[in-house]
């Protein structure tokens, strides 16, 4: 005796019945909401914005459109640049919320940012192990290359004149957390 075996993409019992729920059947049946609070370790991570002490860092009339400065925050290991861009960009500051900060390091494997900012197109990279370049008018995001995340951004106040850096969104490269140096 043959016996004929059906093979489908769906798990089925002996008798040719569905033994669990297609995804149209979840969605449909209401599935099951999960309130992302309740999750383990998410009151941690919020967003992974970290907040550390807050560190001055630069006089907003001190800085000229296209040349980043750099300084060093939240540990004194990591390093990043403040850039005017002349234009709107994610999460800036000022007149013009055209004031963003980021880190230095490839979020693909840490390579080195330092002086690869390019006025002209708002953009840092490419990185020299393997070409990632990142938009920082998007928050930081991949503009091309390796990497799958946008830069760690970090987290800017204006009081005044005095450009202050709060905190940090995103993961610093080479640290288990942004909340130990």
């Amino acid at each position: 005796m043959t016996q004929t075996i059906r093979i489908h993409d769906h798990a089925h019992d002996e008798d040719g019945d569905r033994v669990c729920m297609s995804r149209r059947q979840f969605l449909l049946s209401g599935g099951v909401v999960v309130t992302l609070a309740a999750l383990p370790g998410f009151a941690q991570a919020q967003a992974l914005k970290a907040g550390f002490k807050k560190q001055k860092i630069a006089k907003l009339s001190a800085l000229k459109v296209g040349e980043p400065v750099a300084f060093n925050y939240p540990f004194a290991d990591v390093r990043n640049i403040l850039v005017k861009l002349g234009t709107p960009g994610g999460g800036g500051v000022g007149a013009g919320k055209d004031v963003v900060a980021f880190n230095q390091q490839c979020t693909h494997m840490g390579g080195p940012l330092d002086g690869t900012y390019k006025a002209q197109h708002q953009a840092l990279g490419p990185c020299p192990l393997h070409l990632t370049t990142f938009d920082l008018t998007k928050h930081g995001m991949v503009i091309t290359g390796h990497a799958t995340e946008s830069l760690p951004q970090i987290v800017l106040e204006v009081q005044g004149d005095d450009i202050y850096a709060t905190g940090v969104m995103g993961l610093v490269y080479g640290h288990a957390s942004n909340g130990k140096a």
